[in-house]
Parts: structure tokens; C-alpha cells; sequence
């Protein structure tokens, strides 16, 4: 099978510095880093009677990791809003749980600026927010804030396809 299908001649994999993120119908502002979208199946051993060959192996529960993000800080307090909303110290903390969990949607851009793959990230939440890295006097780096994500599952958007590149 081809590698591509659109463009037969390709032979090079998408590169992994163009991509955007959207929550809540938005685009996320100096999003700089998205960590790697992941889920693990648990092997579960299982032995039938009168078989001495050993276990067979048959899978268990699949676990989807935590998605790490990374974001210039800027004024869009998407992160920050969002983490609030798990850990809200000045409202009413039951009406924040009904609406933390979102779903989210990372896509991937080609070198032309098209849009060629995007995935469905389900029932996430904001377990870790860091607004600021450590600030030094003497540095010049941009400032980050950090933002872990749990989710609870991953879908590729089959309906993006791959396009015809120039």
C-alpha cells in the first residue's frame, strides 16, 4: 500500500510543527507544545485446562495517558479557565464540575498550510496547570504555562482526508 494515496509521489511523513488546538470551538492562542496522543491495553494471562503451552495472551483494560500541552503565555486564558473550573476557589465548586470535562480537537497541518489529519479527544480535563515557569532576571526565555489533560479516549476525524498538495 502507498504511503499516500492523494499524492502517490510523497515519500516523506507529515512533519509534527504544524497543528493547532480548539476547545470549545476555538483555536488555543501560542500553543507551542502538544504531547503524543497515547492509549496502552493491558495483556491479561490467561491459562485453559489441559493446555501445558502456557498462557494464552488476551487484552485487559486500555488505558489513554494524559496529553501534556505547552502555550506562550499570552492573554488567552483558555488554560486557565479551564483549569479553574476543577478547582474553583471563588464560585460555587458543584456548578464547575457539571461543565470541566470537554472534548477537544488537535489537528495537523502539511508544510502547504492544509489541513490533513485531526483527532477527537474525549471528556478531558484540566489535571495540571502550571501558569508560570520559574522567572529568572538574568534569562530571556519566553515564558510557558503547562496544562496536563486526562481524557478518557481519542478518535481519529476520518472525515479529514488527505489533499491534493501543490
Amino acid at each position: 500500500m502507498a504511503k499516500f494515496t492523494v499524492n502517490t509521489t510523497r515519500l516523506d511523513p507529515y512533519q509534527g510543527f504544524r497543528f493547532k488546538i480548539k476547545v470549545d470551538g476555538q483555536y488555543v492562542a501560542a500553543l507551542n507544545k502538544c504531547g503524543a496522543l497515547k492509549k496502552t491495553t493491558e495483556v491479561t494471562p490467561w491459562y485453559e485446562g489441559g493446555d501445558a503451552s502456557g498462557p494464552h495472551q488476551i487484552p485487559g483494560k486500555t488505558k489513554y495517558d494524559a496529553i501534556v500541552m505547552e502555550a506562550g503565555v499570552t492573554h488567552d486564558t483558555t488554560f486557565e479557565d479551564w483549569a479553574n473550573k476543577v478547582n474553583n476557589f471563588q464560585g460555587d465548586a458543584a456548578t464547575s464540575l457539571a461543565t470541566f470535562r470537554k472534548d477537544i480537537t488537535i489537528e495537523v497541518y502539511n508544510l502547504g498550510g492544509q489541513k490533513v489529519l485531526a483527532y477527537n479527544v474525549y471528556r478531558a480535563w484540566v489535571s495540571e496547570y502550571q501558569a508560570l515557569p520559574q522567572l529568572d532576571a538574568g534569562g530571556n526565555a519566553v515564558l510557558i504555562s503547562t496544562v496536563k489533560l486526562e481524557n478518557e479516549g481519542w478518535v481519529r476525524d476520518t472525515s479529514v482526508t488527505e489533499v491534493k498538495e501543490n
